[in-house]
């Protein structure tokens, strides 16, 4: 329940010295104090306090080590390569964080919904609470790592690694806070009345422009003028009056876009969540009853996930982007063999990870339904596969468009890998799903189905084993012939198959399942 003031209130009422306890104090003190319940209710601190320390550790890392293995003097083509394509990075990382931030309604929730309820926070906490989650992504961290490492190959243990590793962490932050401000401001338009429709005019408008941008070539004249090119050539030369300017420039850049990021929210806090609503208060006539119980509940699953507005959206993000990225960069077959593995890795966490969580309370009904235990699993299972697929699928196609003719090998290949990471994605989901339930309202766009600190470890694991299994394909793409890669893919589907059948065991067990849905349902 966000504590916003109403039409009929003025903040004027309150004065200097109440706005700025209501708007900046309160709201800093309400995120402290939900970082501390955050961290108070982790069922193991042991293993939170190590995953921090893990992440602090490969950090520390990824700046010190490609500084120790830099090529600065022996190859300064190759250093000078990545410093001038370090701007360009710098703004790939802000294109995907907007990306992330519009797709998720402005950001992850710190709070929770329903939560809210009992313990009303400000939107303007709200607002600090998800520019705080936002880091808590891998693919977030993947990108910072590699900026920072890359920056750190490019100028050695010499004097420029440190102004550099600065100004390159403010954008970090900087980065985030714009994307979040954009993220909140998109929402609070999608929350006016034809404002869906505005967005996919939006959208539809950006996507125009960026084809022209590439059809045209003039990709490269843009980013010239980028200004994280002043931000890269003013680190380069040390300590310099000219670095402290733009690390000034930053630090008031990033206050700046927090707190305009504030307004939005509040705006959107407003406004009725039109998404989510649509298709809630939407008649969905009755049709013929299946003649099975499976395919009665593989229906029910169906509908439960495309009627949910953070799944549609994110579908749309991981199974379109990366295919548009494919098709602008015309990738070859060998390289759209490995984009498979990441959308699928993408897709499962947005529910799979934690799939009973999608029927609620619900799932105390669907329990009590007279069906086969085995029934409801597998109708689970396939919903989730297909689901997984379907986003493969999109993504493959768009990526196809300018990849040329596929060899019998590569098709052969192409195909292996998908139906290889979706069956090592959905047993691995099914098992994790019932070992760690986790009680979640999936309702809103910003959900996730887990807490964000475990969501970390299950993207890092997850995108770990897809993309080394994508890569023993994408190999076998080059060369072998095209039965190989069917052999090679009998051994993957074999150890699925094992993992899955151990996960429906567990299933059928009435007191492990009773305490899913217990949790689920909480």
């Amino acid at each position: 329940m966000p504590t916003a003031l109403s039409s009929t209130e003025s903040s004027r009422r309150t004065g200097r010295s109440g706005a700025w306890e209501q708007h900046v104090v309160g709201p800093l003190v309400d995120t402290g104090h939900l970082l501390a319940f955050r961290a108070g209710s982790v069922r193991r601190p042991r293993a939170l306090r190590l995953g921090w320390g893990v992440l602090g550790a490969i950090t520390l890392a990824v700046v010190l080590v490609p500084a120790l293995v830099s090529e600065r003097g022996a190859d300064p083509a190759r250093v000078l390569d990545v410093l001038i394509l370090l701007p360009t990075f710098m703004v790939g990382f802000l294109t995907l964080a907007v990306v992330s931030s519009v797709a998720s309604g402005g950001g992850r929730e710190l709070l929770a919904g329903e939560q809210a309820v009992a313990f009303p926070v400000s939107p303007t906490t709200d607002h600090l609470g998800a520019l705080l989650m936002a880091p808590l992504n891998i693919a977030w961290l993947l990108q910072a790592w590699f900026l920072l490492g890359a920056a750190s190959w490019a100028t050695g243990f010499g004097g420029a690694l440190v102004p550099l590793q600065v100004v390159l962490l403010l954008w970090l932050v900087l980065a985030t806070a714009t994307a979040q401000a954009v993220g909140w401001t998109l929402e609070s338009v999608r929350r006016r009345q034809h404002g869906i429709a505005a967005l996919r005019v939006l959208g539809l408008g950006c996507a125009g422009v960026a084809v022209w941008v590439q059809l045209t070539g003039r990709w490269g004249d843009l980013l010239d003028e980028a200004p994280t090119l002043h931000l890269v050539t003013s680190a380069l030369g040390g300590f310099t009056p000219r670095w402290a300017g733009a690390v000034l420039l930053e630090a008031v850049a990033i206050v700046a876009v927090v707190a305009l990021g504030a307004w939005p929210a509040h705006a959107a806090a407003r406004r009725l969540a039109r998404d989510e609503q649509r298709f809630e208060s939407l008649s969905y006539p009755g049709r013929p009853t299946p003649r099975t119980d499976l395919a009665m509940l593989v229906r029910i699953d169906r509908a439960s996930v495309w009627r949910t507005v953070p799944m549609r959206r994110g579908l749309t993000v991981l199974a379109v982007g990366p295919g548009l990225v494919a098709l602008a960069g015309a990738l070859s077959w060998d390289m759209v063999v490995v984009l498979p593995g990441l959308v699928v890795s993408g897709g499962v966490l947005l529910f799979g990870v934690n799939a009973w969580s999608l029927d609620g309370r619900g799932g105390l009904w669907r329990e009590s339904l007279p069906v086969d235990p085995a029934a409801v699993f597998r109708a689970r299972s396939a919903v989730l596969a297909e689901w997984l697929l379907s986003a493969a699928l999109v993504t493959v196609v768009l990526a196809s468009l300018r990849a040329g003719v596929p060899s019998a090998t590569e098709v052969a290949a192409l195909l292996c890998c998908v139906v290889v990471v979706t069956a090592q994605v959905v047993a691995v989901a099914m098992t994790w799903s019932l070992r760690r339930p986790f009680s979640v309202d999936l309702r809103s766009a910003r959900a996730t189905p887990a807490p964000p600190v475990v969501m970390v470890g299950y993207s890092a694991r997850l995108a770990t084993s897809t993309t080394m299994t994508a890569m023993v394909f994408s190999t076998l793409s080059w060369t072998a012939p095209w039965w190989v890669p069917v052999l090679v893919a009998v051994p993957f589907l074999g150890w699925s198959a094992v993992r899955w059948h151990r996960a429906a065991r567990r299933w059928l067990d009435p007191a492990h399942r009773a305490l899913v849905v217990t949790t689920v349902a909480a």
